[in-house]
C-alpha cells in the first residue's frame, strides 16, 4: 500500500465520516417535497444540521456501502471478483421488501427491480442490464450512492477502485450508471494522494467513455465554473435549465445529480462548504452530500471536519441488513475493517485486523470515542484526547465539574437499540445486542483529580425490559495516578438483554468540597463465550421485529410467552452475535398448522445457514445453499399438532448435533463457519416457540 497504515486510517476515517455526515446533512430535505427554492425559503443557508436527530436512523446511503462490500468479505479470493458475488450479497444481507435499499416496486425501484429480476433468475450483471430493465431504469442514481466503500478499499488505486465499483454496480445498473459508479469510486481514490479538487474530477473521467451523457454533465459543469467562479447558485439554474429532471426521468436519474456533486466540489473546495452547496441544491440531496462527503473527507482528512458536524455523529452509525448485529457500526472499528479488506485486495493478510464478534476498543484514531456515551452532560463532558496516552494509543477524557455525594453520570457503550433511541424509523432496522450475558468486559482507566475527597467508580449493565441498572462491585478513589482495569462477566439477565455496559461514576464528596477532574477510558473489551436466555414474556415489538431478532418474511406476534409466527412457504427469525461458532441453542417449540418448525445456527443471512426439526412429515438437518433448503439427514418422524416439543440443536466444529425426544440426529459438515441463530418454519404454518436458550461452547 502507497500510505502508511496510520495514514490510510485517518483518511479512511475521515472519508467515512464524511460520507454520514452528508447523508445525515441531506436526508432531512430529501425530495419530493423540497426543491432548491424550498430550502432556501425554509433555511436560508445551510451551515448545520437542519434536524437535530437523537440518533440518525438507517439510510439506503449506508446500507448499500457496507452491506455489499461484504462480497469481498464472503470470497476467498477478492482479486475475481464478479458481478454475482456483488448480487449474492445483495440477496443474502436483505430483508424481503423491507429495510436495505427503497422498496417501491418492480419496474419503478431500480433496486427493487434488479432484486426480483436476481431472485428469479436472471443473473447479474443482466439483472441490471439496459437490455432487460430499459435505459431510464439502468441510469437512475443507485448506481453511484451504494459505491464509496470500493473507493475506500482501494487507497490511490483510481484503476481498481473504478473497476470494482462498476462490478458492484452493474448488479442493478448500466451505461451512465456505470459509469457513475467509476467515477466517484476513482474519485475516492485519487482522494488520498491529492489535494486538489480539480485533479480529481479529472482522475475520474479517465474511467468513463468521454462522448457519454455523464461525462458531458460534468464538462458542462467544470466549464460554467471556470465562466463563473463566485455563484454556485447561478450554476444550480443553469443545471436546472439544462440538465434537470425535466430532462432525465425515472424517480432520481443519475445524470442532474452528477452536475449537483461536480458544482459542490468545486464551488464548496472544502469539505463543510460542499456537502452544504450539495444539500442546499435539492434533487437528491442525501446521495450527493454523502458521495460529495466521502471525496471531501478523505481529501481534507479530519481537520477539514468542523466538530460540530462531527460530534452529533457520536462515532457510530446503524443499518437495516438482515442481521440485527451487523446493524450496529461502531465507525472506528469498521474502519480497521476496511483496511483489513484493502490488504485482502492486494493479497496480504493484516496483522492488526479486527476480532470478528468481540468489541475492541482502543481510540488509536484521532478523537474516536467507539460509540461510548455519557448519561449526564451536564455532569461529564465527553471530550476525546490523543495527548494521554494507553499502550501508545490514545484515550477517552470525561471532564467532570462541581460534582457533590448524591450526584454521578454513567459512561456506557450502548449494546442494543430500541424504538425510543430514533425520532422515525428511515429503512426499518432492527437490532440484536452486540454484548450478552456470560461474556468478560475488560475497561482500563484512570482518574485525575483536581478537587474533592472521594469519588467511587462501578461496573454496571442496563436490562432491557425492566429498565434498570445492574450496578457491580465499585472502588473508592481518593487518588489515582495508575491506568486500572476493571474485570467483570456481563451477569445472567433472566431472559432480559444487556442494553447498556459501562462504569457509574459517583462523587462522594460534600459540597464544600465539590469535585473536579477527569476520567479517562484507555480499552474497552468484550470478549467470551455467550449464555444467555430469552423470555419471549419479557420482550416487545420494535421496527415491526420482535426485540432481539430480525424477520425475514412471516407474521411475528407475542402472546402469553411464546413468539409466534405464521408465513406461506418461509418464514425465520434471526439473532445474537453474526459470528458465533460453537454454540447450543434450545427451546420448546409446538407446530399450530403445517408441518414446519426448524432451530437454526450459523445463519449468515438469507442465502446460507443450518437448520434442524420438522420439515415435510420428517425430521431433518439441512442447510440453505443460495437460499434452497438442501436435506443433510432425515428420519421419518410423526409431528403432533400443538404439542410441546424440545429442541436442541448444537454445532461444535463440523459436527451438527439435533436432540429432540428420544432421537438424535447428527451429520458432519463445514461449508458455514459461523453466523446467527434462531427460528423459523421453510413451509406453510403457524408455530410459537418459547423458553430460548444459548450457550457457546
Amino acid at each position: 500500500m502507497i500510505l502508511s497504515e496510520k495514514e490510510y486510517l485517518n483518511k479512511t476515517y475521515a472519508g467515512f465520516l464524511g460520507m454520514n455526515i452528508g447523508i445525515r446533512l441531506g436526508a432531512p430535505v430529501e425530495p419530493s417535497i423540497w426543491s432548491s427554492e424550498r430550502i432556501e425559503k425554509f433555511y436560508k443557508e445551510i451551515t448545520d444540521y437542519v434536524k437535530p436527530f437523537k440518533n440518525f436512523a438507517a439510510d439506503d446511503d449506508v446500507n448499500g456501502p457496507v452491506y455489499f462490500l461484504r462480497a469481498l468479505e464472503d470470497k476467498i479470493d477478492p482479486s475475481s471478483l464478479t458481478p454475482e458475488d456483488v448480487a449474492t450479497a445483495w440477496l443474502n444481507y436483505a430483508r424481503e421488501g423491507i429495510g436495505m435499499f427503497w422498496w417501491g416496486g418492480y419496474g419503478v425501484s431500480t433496486e427493487h427491480t434488479a432484486y426480483l429480476n436476481l431472485k428469479n433468475g436472471i443473473k447479474a450483471p443482466l439483472s441490471g442490464s439496459e437490455e432487460v430493465n430499459g435505459l431510464l431504469r439502468a441510469e437512475q442514481i443507485g448506481g453511484q450512492i451504494f459505491i464509496d466503500t470500493w473507493g475506500f478499499v482501494s487507497p490511490a488505486k483510481t484503476k481498481q477502485a473504478a473497476r470494482l465499483a462498476t462490478i458492484a454496480a452493474s448488479v442493478s445498473h448500466d451505461k451512465n450508471g456505470l459509469y457513475g459508479a467509476a467515477f466517484i469510486a476513482a474519485c475516492i481514490a485519487k482522494a488520498y494522494v491529492c489535494q486538489n479538487v480539480d485533479e480529481i474530477i479529472e482522475e475520474g473521467l479517465t474511467y468513463i467513455p468521454q462522448d457519454c451523457t455523464y461525462a458531458k454533465v460534468v464538462k458542462a459543469v467544470q466549464d460554467f465554473y471556470l465562466k463563473n467562479p463566485s455563484s454556485w447558485r447561478a450554476c444550480l439554474k443553469y443545471l436546472q435549465e439544462n440538465w434537470g429532471y425535466d430532462r432525465y426521468g425515472g424517480v432520481c436519474h443519475i445524470i442532474p445529480n452528477a452536475g449537483v456533486c461536480i458544482m459542490a466540489l468545486l464551488y464548496g473546495r472544502n469539505f463543510a462548504r460542499s456537502i452544504e452547496i450539495a444539500t442546499m441544491a435539492g434533487w437528491d440531496t442525501d446521495c450527493n452530500a454523502g458521495n460529495v462527503g466521502s471525496i471531501m473527507g478523505v481529501m481534507e482528512g479530519l481537520k477539514g471536519i468542523p466538530d460540530h458536524y462531527r460530534k452529533p455523529l457520536k462515532d457510530s452509525v446503524v443499518l437495516s441488513g438482515i442481521s440485527g448485529y451487523l446493524n450496529v457500526v461502531d465507525i472506528p472499528s469498521y474502519v480497521h475493517k476496511l483496511y483489513d479488506l484493502a490488504l485482502k485486495l492486494e493479497g496480504v493478510k493484516s496483522n492488526t485486523a479486527p476480532v470478528d464478534g468481540e468489541l475492541h476498543f482502543t481510540f488509536d484514531l484521532p478523537s474516536s470515542t467507539h460509540c461510548l456515551r455519557v448519561s449526564n452532560e451536564n455532569l461529564g463532558t465527553l471530550t476525546p484526547v490523543d495527548g494521554v496516552c494507553y499502550n501508545d494509543h490514545g484515550s477517552l477524557r470525561i471532564g467532570y465539574s462541581r460534582m457533590a455525594r448524591g450526584q454521578s453520570f454513567k459512561v456506557f457503550y450502548k449494546s442494543l437499540y430500541r424504538r425510543s433511541d430514533f425520532d422515525d424509523e428511515r429503512y426499518s432496522p432492527v437490532f440484536s445486542p452486540t454484548v450478552y450475558p456470560g461474556q468478560k468486559v475488560d475497561i482500563t482507566y484512570k482518574v485525575e483529580k483536581f478537587n474533592g475527597e472521594t469519588v467511587c467508580i462501578s461496573p454496571y449493565i442496563h436490562s432491557s425490559s425492566s429498565n434498570k441498572d445492574i450496578v457491580l462491585e465499585g472502588k473508592v478513589i481518593k487518588t489515582m495516578e495508575d491506568w486500572e482495569t476493571v474485570s467483570f462477566i456481563v451477569p445472567p439477565l433472566e431472559g432480559e438483554y444487556c442494553e447498556e455496559v459501562g462504569l457509574l461514576f459517583e462523587s462522594n464528596s460534600p459540597s464544600k468540597f465539590y469535585d473536579y477532574g477527569a476520567l479517562y477510558i484507555g480499552e474497552f473489551h468484550v470478549t467470551g463465550k455467550a449464555k444467555y436466555i430469552v423470555d419471549f414474556s419479557k420482550q416487545k415489538k420494535e421496527f415491526g421485529s420482535i426485540l432481539g431478532f430480525s424477520h425475514n418474511h412471516g407474521a411475528w406476534e407475542l402472546e402469553e410467552g411464546w413468539a409466534e409466527v405464521m408465513g406461506l412457504n418461509h418464514a425465520e427469525a434471526m439473532g445474537g452475535n453474526y459470528f458465533t461458532k460453537e454454540v447450543k441453542l434450545s427451546f420448546v417449540g409446538k407446530v399450530n398448522y403445517g408441518k414446519s418448525l426448524l432451530a437454526s445456527l450459523r445463519v449468515q443471512g438469507a442465502m446460507r445457514g443450518y437448520y434442524a426439526g420438522f420439515y415435510d412429515g420428517k425430521l431433518i438437518i439441512g442447510k440453505t445453499v443460495q437460499g434452497e433448503l438442501q436435506i443433510l439427514k432425515a428420519v421419518d418422524y410423526p409431528l403432533v399438532l400443538d404439542k410441546e416439543y424440545k429442541f436442541i440443536f448444537s454445532t461444535l466444529g463440523d459436527i451438527l448435533k439435533l436432540n429432540l425426544e428420544n432421537v438424535q440426529l447428527e451429520v458432519k459438515d463445514d461449508d458455514y463457519k459461523y453466523g446467527m441463530l434462531g427460528f423459523g418454519i421453510y413451509q406453510t404454518g403457524r408455530v410459537r416457540i418459547k423458553d430460548f436458550s444459548v450457550e457457546e461452547l
